[in-house]
């Protein structure tokens, strides 16, 4: 059974007095970022995914995580669904977000969801990104998906 579809897993907007649980077990990287807000797939009170909605024009689905015990079972789905019903209710059609080209699971799931690749030219990151957590080095080509949201 899709994880979804059970009565005890909601996905909702984190607040303030749940980041120090979310942050326990999952990176809130982009926390103060300042431009957006994060989603959190719970598990009765258990967080097990989440992501960010920057606040852009069009939105964009940042920060998609979810524990490794619990992937494969439509946590990330149910995340970009809220994401994509969260821009929505604030009056966007469109949902944005960038894809490593060499993560073709990431890929599929967001196809499954409607996503389609935009034709904008691949962004190669490369460097050291300062994040909440501390500094990364990364070396990556993004694509740029989009979805159209229905009214």
């Amino acid at each position: 059974m899709k994880w979804a579809s059970q009565e005890d897993r909601t996905v909702r907007r984190l607040t303030d007095d749940e980041v120090e649980r979310v942050a326990s077990v999952l990176g809130l990287a982009r926390l103060y970022q300042g431009n957006g807000f994060y989603l959190v797939a719970w598990e009765n009170d258990d967080p097990v995914g989440h992501a960010y909605v920057a606040l852009t024009d069009p939105p964009e689905l940042e920060d998609v995580q979810v524990r490794p015990e619990h992937r494969r079972k439509g946590v990330a789905a149910a995340l970009t669904a809220a994401a994509e019903d969260n821009a929505r209710s604030l009056g966007f059609n469109r949902l944005r977000l960038e894809v490593s080209k060499e993560n073709l699971a990431a890929q599929a799931l967001y196809r499954s969801c409607g996503f389609t690749d935009t034709g904008a030219p691949a962004r190669r990151v490369h460097g050291p990104i300062v994040l909440r957590a501390g500094t990364i080095y990364v070396d990556d080509i993004l694509l740029t998906w989009e979805k159209t949201l229905a009214g």
